[in-house]
């Protein structure tokens, strides 16, 4: 299977700049996971579509400020960090740049209060940082971090609370899982009300979510630990879903990773754990009936996961007729749903 075989031509100006005001006006592109027939909607219509008893999976990560800019000891060469994940007390993978100036030993100072030495060299930018700092690590990367904005987002972000999801709760992500930037806390309540059971999980987004797909052939690609967690309240509601044939929807890619990944054993398994699973066509999903999504890059380890979860050509068909009717892409894009052709047996 060839990595060329998911791309597809984006017009640059439909590469979403900034959210668009109302959180749920994003369009919302309805696709029958059998068929690839499609309906256009809005986000909000996604009340009509959920019914009670249907089990709604989010992922309540939220974004760490986790894009640091400093100098390095003696050279005041600029070094950017991205952190990414958290290895033990204070020891960080970071995407490192220029990676090739950074050697164990170096040190990059950010502040007063915080500075970086570096324990590992890895392959691909990635470097292994100690940080070290006075007072209290998440304030110092409030005053000095940045939002991990993609780089095709090139307008400065006014509002970083809108690259987070109204229900991000631990923090810990090197970027957002942004189907969830649609939800409103209205259309949560809504659900709720109408007898929908949402159930938070919690993946931390690395690198292994956005980093790009750089062999020839899909399956030569490997995907980089992210950490996950699945309270025992959540393992238990789970388990009862599925025990009595529930409906399971998955806001995201990373939410479908996180269920697929945990799932063993016909039962969900509470706790803290780490996964590198690569889904793409040929792929046999075991729990997630129907995905809420946005349109992801070409040629990226997100469309192929989606392509897996319906059909590659109804995808490729489906990402061309969202071109053709202007939806915004990416991030800050419009929504896809992915929901089966009748109601749930």
């Amino acid at each position: 299977m060839k990595v060329e075989d998911f791309d597809f031509d984006l017009p640059e100006s439909l590469i979403a700049q900034s959210p668009l005001e109302k959180r749920d006006y994003s369009k919302m592109l309805v696709m029958e996971k059998e068929t690839g027939k499609i309906t256009h909607k809005h986000f909000y219509d996604i009340t009509k579509y959920l019914k009670k008893g249907d089990v709604l999976v989010l992922n309540e990560t939220k974004v760490l400020p986790a894009r640091i800019i400093g100098a390095k000891f003696k050279t005041n060469a600029k070094i950017e960090l991205l952190l990414l994940k958290e290895l033990k007390k204070d020891v960080w993978e970071t995407l490192t740049k220029p990676a090739r100036k950074i050697k164990v030993g170096d040190i990059v100072i950010f502040s007063e209060d915080l500075k970086a030495i570096c324990l590992e060299e890895k392959e691909e930018g990635i470097r292994i940082f100690e940080l070290v700092y006075e007072g209290i690590l998440i304030e110092i990367l409030e005053r000095l971090g940045t939002m991990p904005l993609p780089p095709y987002i090139k307008e400065r972000l006014s509002n970083k609370d809108r690259y987070q999801t109204v229900y991000a709760k631990e923090i810990g992500s090197a970027a957002a899982p942004t189907a969830g930037l649609h939800f409103t806390k209205e259309i949560l309540e809504i659900l709720t009300n109408n007898g929908v059971l949402i159930i938070p999980i919690t993946l931390h987004v690395g690198l292994g979510t956005f980093r790009p797909v750089s062999t020839t052939n899909v399956e030569e690609h490997h995907m980089h630990s992210e950490t996950y967690h699945i309270t025992l309240d959540a393992a238990n509601k789970l388990n009862e879903a599925v025990n009595n044939n529930k409906k399971i929807i998955a806001v995201g890619t990373t939410s479908i990773r996180t269920l697929e990944s945990n799932f063993n054993d016909g039962k969900f398994t509470p706790g803290i754990f780490d996964t590198n699973i690569f889904i793409y066509p040929g792929y046999k999903f075991k729990v997630v009936n129907e995905l809420i999504t946005n349109f992801h890059l070409p040629k990226s380890s997100l469309i192929m996961l989606v392509s897996a979860f319906s059909k590659k050509e109804y995808i490729i068909n489906a990402y061309q007729e969202a071109i053709n009717n202007k939806y915004r892409f990416f991030s800050f894009g419009d929504a896809m749903y992915i929901k089966l052709k009748e109601d749930f047996k």
